[in-house]
């Protein structure tokens, strides 16, 4: 990790094509802004985090014997 100390309207450049300003520091908040193009994904910390852990429990794999009790579920007749 690299920790930088910015003050407001200076900037860091990412790989030539990412630009981050800090735009505001008030208290305990940095207000930052993003320049990216539009096939890189910008999202928050709890954003990305909470995708990740969805994208983790939709790969478990899934215990087929749980489904053992739909086995007697006969098909219904439509008419």
């Amino acid at each position: 990790m690299l920790a930088l100390t910015r003050k407001v309207g200076e900037r860091i450049v990412i790989d030539d094509s990412i630009i981050v300003t800090v735009v505001d520091v008030k208290g305990d908040y940095v207000r930052l802004a993003l320049e990216a193009p539009k096939n890189i994904k910008i999202y928050r910390g709890e954003i990305y985090d909470s995708i990740v852990a969805e994208n983790q429990q939709a790969a478990t794999p899934v215990d087929i014997k749980a489904f053992d009790k739909f086995k007697d579920i006969k098909k219904l007749n439509h008419l």
